[in-house]
């Protein structure tokens, strides 16, 4: 049963994002929007690596059979995610005006610090057991990289009167609040795993957000 409901689930999303990215790709009036609409391909994209080798192996032979294939799914997804924190950076930038150098180079540091520690060997991907400890030390720039684009939309969206985007920062306050325990306690509590689950509703509402902002956008055109 966990397996058909959560593959359905998961293909659920992907689709969902992917579709939603390509809609905004296509209909773009203005470059921010295009690239919200690449920001939600890419999230789709790199979160495939992970779930659609984790749903082969739920539903065949299990998770302990595709260690390897699992850890070089995550190893891809967690560069690809970090990409797609700089892009929504980007677009917040855009959006507010913010023109602070300094805070581009700390997003561009954290960034490149958490692909740089992802790259090391002693992450073991393709372990079965990979150490807690590389796994806490590779999320703390992540960790840091998502608060300053919380910071971006939380103070921008209330000093812009943004009521498109006024919950952005809280939808990646969620994202990271259910993503966060997984890194900790997974391996040692199963059941916390579940908490994927509402990390990647909140990643369809940003999403989500985004393709809304189109819609409003091409109606005040109209009018």
């Amino acid at each position: 049963m966990q397996a058909i409901m959560e593959t359905l689930f998961d293909a659920a999303y992907l689709v969902t994002v992917v579709t939603l990215g390509c809609i905004m790709v296509k209909s773009a009036q203005d470059r921010e929007t295009k690239l919200f609409g690449w920001m939600a391909v890419i999230l789709g994209c790199g979160d495939a690596f992970h779930l659609v080798p984790r749903a082969w192996a739920l539903c065949t032979d299990g998770l302990a059979a595709h260690a390897a294939a699992l850890g070089a799914g995550k190893f891809i997804t967690s560069i690809i995610m970090t990409i797609f924190y700089v892009i929504l950076y980007h677009i917040g930038k855009r959006r507010y005006g913010l023109h602070i150098r300094a805070l581009t180079g700390a997003v561009y540091a954290l960034a490149a610090a958490r692909i740089g520690l992802c790259l090391f060997p002693q992450n073991a991907w393709l372990s079965a057991n990979p150490p807690l400890s590389w796994g806490i030390w590779r999320n703390v720039p992540f960790a840091l990289l998502g608060a300053l684009v919380i910071v971006v939309f939380l103070r921008g969206a209330r000093q812009a009167g943004d009521r498109a985007f006024r919950w952005m920062w809280l939808a990646i306050v969620l994202s990271f609040a259910f993503y966060i325990p997984v890194v900790l306690w997974a391996d040692i509590v199963p059941l916390v795993g579940m908490l994927m689950i509402p990390k990647t509703c909140a990643y369809v509402w940003v999403v989500w957000m985004g393709f809304s902002d189109m819609h409003r956008k091409r109606k005040e055109t109209v009018k």
